[in-house]
């Protein structure tokens, strides 16, 4: 058959993909949740581009009651209410499907998933091979030689095709059909179709695999023993029942004809508009090679410039273009000769406060050159200073006065790049630092922050895209050094322009949005620290990972040695085919092991670690892939990151990267490394300090989290056993399994700790019970009791997810606020992740902002009396430094003092703090 006909459970699909983006939702500039958008219309694509369907349709439930809800009034009963992201994104993607020209099928009375059965079971018929798109495992009782069922991927993963033959592996039976016996027998909890009580979907598999079919084994129950026939029998008609309403129906009268659906080429005027106007830039490009036009922004009216970044309205009538610096009067200046140089200074000297914007070859600070610094003191005017190997030196000292100057503001977007880009030629810019960047993600942690998407937001403008200044394929090839000196100057001087623009809009929404004392008291004097602790780096002993790796490398043979003898065979470990086939096919670990979409054994983790407790390879087959990402992210990565020129790792840190507050590191991550086992505690081991003058020094807060929440919450228990200086955890133990502090032991200790923790990431009675691998019912008479010997700790969760129900956002002790969006949604899902968001953000807030604090006021303690120790990262609760010799007996007292005050609580806070010759050491 030459047509091949798609049908696409429009809900199943829509569904999927919202909750996909649950935890990191996509939210346009006027506040729409676009994440069920963009997965759609990702899975549509995918289709289109690689299955090249004929035909293609989308089937959407009508709303209001079927013939199921006659026969079972319960039916679905015990479903939330349809969350409200998903509700606002049917029209739009109802509007994109008219766009496509795809047609929507939607029937009173009836369901997609019939409408859907009914065109699938028919279309052959005519010709057509039918391939029924969704992840609804029900379909696959319609399956046969020219009907499929197609399950998109997930995760990037590739789609899974199955046809009859695929359905009767995985079900084990003979023939698709009896799906819907099983699911009838079983039930269905989603559906709310109760199935015969005590019969799961195993057993059920079993009883079809030997009857047939419901009625046949209705027929037979003679044959069956015990309870089990006797709840077979008791349950007669509701098997019956529970079997017809799983049973897709394929009788559905409907009025379209199949050559309807025959795929047309979409009307893309109409696709632009809304690709443009929900801000789907990647599907735009997807579809058509290009971005669409920014989105048309209505003129400013007044309103408060927060509520404008979060809900901005268009303009009536017709949407007018945002502009470009093609239709935009501004004059920008090249600045090349000695005078030209000297009357720039004048300018900047004068101007009090200036925007500045390096460019440069790389994004790479450390290796980057410099080629061009450009300036703006005023909207539309600019100035561009070109730089080569020549005039490099006479540029810098020229202009090092102003760049030196204490008193000169210096404002710019994504700023610390800036300086530590001149910080690597030797200036070290200094005065008030204030990002654009960082201001944008005060007001709105949860937005895109980078300057073209802010532009374009705020000032309806659209800034030179690089890839139309250095071509399509751009980095790769070239640079911004190619690029003719005319439009050099125009994209570095626009720079310069916009962010002082952006600039005078954000500073006022700062006030608004109650964030003046984050930015100016904790973010903005962190940006310059961050840029020296990343110009700083820490030397790392290359030879002792060398070391490392071989003896790793020996581990990892030996233990190939032991998987090979255990399997009888050799084979390639990291092939998942072959390595399922030993597992499943020769060793048979597994009666029915589980499957991927592709056909293949299942071997993930996952799976390794449910059959690792009874079978040693599976063991030995985890405990090599754990050594093999060690070995393979931090081992034999990290001496990468060493730079030449200093023998040392200069990581990034991002301020903008998480919406609590937190730093993050990346290029490379030094956050992550895991150090639970000897092994990942020898990567530590190879950090070391600069020289022998030197010794490493670690800071840590203790339990910082917990003491926070002890404030926060004010509870009596909780901050007395902080006063007492107690072991919380023990103490935690001794009150909720009521035994003296002396019986606790490292078992009940370990629990405690889980609790603790757990409860700040507003963990569930079934999170606890399963970290704990202990029944349900025990783990929410755990957390009962937590709560019952700390009162005050629940009292502050409900009083801060009021709060947030209130206000719509949380806030921290400094004031830093995370806007809750989901808080007053109806479905149960969504808004438990609200309101646990609600209940830790000012917790994690709160300790990021106070090592943030503490990193500033140890940075000016180090500056202001010229001391030779350096602050160099910043991992979570933890600051490590190079720290003089000379220096140690003085300074570390003071640091852990700067730390413990840096932002005081109604309890004691603690800092440990360690030398030695290496990180592992000093922690």
């Amino acid at each position: 058959m030459d047509k091949k006909l798609f049908l696409i459970d429009g809900m199943g699909l829509i569904y999927r993909a919202y909750f996909v983006f649950l935890r990191n939702p996509l939210i346009t500039s006027d506040g729409v949740n676009t994440s069920a958008v963009f997965g759609f219309l990702n899975a549509l694509v995918e289709i289109q581009e690689n299955q090249e369907p004929t035909h293609i349709a989308v089937a959407i439930d009508a709303g209001g009651p079927t013939f199921r809800h006659e026969v079972f009034p319960e039916y679905k009963a015990q479903r939330e209410e349809t969350p409200e992201g998903i509700v606002e994104s049917v029209p739009i993607i109802r509007e994109m499907l008219d766009a496509f020209h795809i047609p929507v099928l939607m029937e009173e009375g009836v369901e997609a998933d019939d409408v859907i059965g009914t065109l699938a079971r028919h279309a052959p018929e005519e010709g057509y091979e039918s391939y029924m798109v969704t992840a609804d495992k029900d379909f696959a009782q319609l399956v046969n030689d020219h009907v499929h069922l197609y399950r998109p991927g997930r995760k990037g993963g590739p789609p899974e095709i199955l046809g009859a033959s695929d359905v009767r592996e995985q079900w084990g039976i003979e023939n698709p059909g009896q799906v819907a016996d099983i699911l009838g027998l079983a039930g269905d909890t989603s559906d709310n179709i109760p199935g015969v009580p005590g019969i799961g979907e195993k057993t059920a598999g079993k009883l079809i695999r030997q009857f047939g079919s419901v009625e046949n084994l209705l027929a037979h129950t003679d044959e069956l023993k015990g309870k089990q026939r006797e709840k077979i029998e008791e349950n007669r008609d509701r098997a019956r029942l529970c079997k017809q309403l799983v049973t897709i129906r394929c009788d559905v009268p409907l009025q379209v004809r199949l050559e309807d659906f025959r795929r047309r080429d979409p009307d893309a005027a109409k696709l632009r508009t809304l690709l443009r106007k929900y801000e789907l830039k990647s599907v735009a490009r997807r579809l058509f090679g290009e971005e669409p036009a920014p989105k048309p922004v209505a003129a400013e009216t007044g309103e408060a410039a927060q509520t404008e970044l979060f809900a901005m309205e268009e303009t009536a009538g017709e949407p007018r273009d945002v502009s470009t610096i093609a239709d935009t009067p501004h004059d920008y200046h090249a600045v090349s000769t000695e005078e030209d140089l000297k009357a720039l200074r004048r300018t900047l000297k004068a101007s009090g406060a200036f925007c500045l914007d390096t460019e440069t070859t790389s994004l790479h600070p450390e290796t980057a050159e410099l080629i061009g610094l450009s300036f703006a003191v005023e909207p539309h005017e600019a100035w561009f200073v070109p730089v080569d190997a020549s005039s490099l030196e006479t540029v810098l000292d020229l202009l090092r006065p102003v760049l030196e100057d204490d008193g000169l503001i210096k404002i710019g977007h994504n700023l610390k790049f800036d300086l530590c880009v001149l910080r690597w030629q030797g200036i070290r810019v200094r005065g008030p630092c204030y990002d654009t960047m960082i201001a944008h993600y005060l007001i709105d942690p949860d937005q895109r922050h980078g300057m073209d998407h802010v532009a374009e937001t705020l000032l309806h403008y659209r800034p030179i895209p690089i890839r139309e200044l250095i071509g399509e394929k751009g980095r790769e090839q070239k640079t911004l050094r190619d690029v003719p000196a005319d439009r050099l100057r125009e994209y570095a001087a626009e720079d310069a322009d916009i962010t002082l623009q952006l600039w005078r809009r954000l500073e006022p929404m700062l006030e608004e949005a109650g964030q003046r004392r984050v930015f100016y008291e904790i973010e903005s004097p962190l940006v310059p620290v961050l840029a020296e602790m990343e110009c700083e780096g820490i030397a790392l002993d290359t030879a002792a990972l060398e070391r490392f790796a071989a003896r790793l490398e020996e581990q990892l043979r030996e233990l190939e040695r032991i998987i090979y003898r255990e399997a009888g065979m050799e084979f390639n470990l990291n092939s998942p085919k072959q390595l399922g086939e030993v597992l499943f096919d020769h060793l048979k670990l597994k009666a029915k092991p589980k499957k991927t979409r592709t056909g293949q054994y299942a071997t993930h983790e996952a799976v390794l670690e449910s059959l690792a407790t009874e079978h040693e390879i599976a063991a030995r087959l985890l405990e090599h892939r754990r050594l093999m990402k060690l070995k393979g992210t931090y081992v034999d990565a990290l001496p990468r990151y060493v730079v030449s020129s200093t023998g040392r790792v200069h990581t990034h840190f991002a301020q903008t990267n998480t919406a609590t507050g937190r730093l993050a590191c990346h290029t490379p991550n030094l956050q992550n490394i895991p150090i639970r086992r000897e092994e990942g505690q020898e990567i530590r081991r190879a950090f070391v300090p600069r020289s022998e003058e030197f010794t490493l020094l670690a800071c840590d807060y203790s339990q910082v989290e917990l003491r926070i929440m002890a404030d926060l919450s004010g509870d009596t228990g909780m901050r007395e056993a902080f006063e007492r200086g107690e072991d919380i955890h023990a103490a935690t133990a001794s009150r909720i399994y009521g035994v003296e502090p002396p019986s606790v032991d490292r078992e009940l200790r370990r629990r405690a700790k889980t609790v603790n923790f757990g409860l700040i990431y507003g963990i569930s009675a079934f999170g606890l019970a399963q970290r704990l691998v202990i029944p349900r019912e025990e783990g929410a008479e755990i957390i009962e009791q937590y709560f019952t010997q700390y009162p005050g700790v629940r009292e502050y969760m409900e009083r801060t997810v009021a709060a947030a129900r209130e206000t719509g956002y949380v806030e921290t002790k400094t004031g830093r606020r995370r806007h809750i969006r989901d808080i007053h949604v109806r479905n149960a899902t969504v808004r438990g992740a609200a309101e646990r968001n609600a209940i830790n953000a000012p917790i994690q807030g709160t300790a990021a902002d106070m090592i943030k604090l503490a990193m500033i006021r140890v940075r000016d303690l180090i500056d202001r009396e010229g001391l030779r120790s350096r602050m160099l990262l910043q991992v979570h609760d933890e600051l490590v430094f190079d720290l003089h010799l000379e220096e140690q007996t003085e300074l570390v007292p003071r640091i852990e003092k700067i730390m413990r005050e840096a932002l005081p609580l109604s309890v004691p806070v603690v800092v440990d703090s360690g030398t030695g010759a290496n990180w592992l050491e000093a922690h």
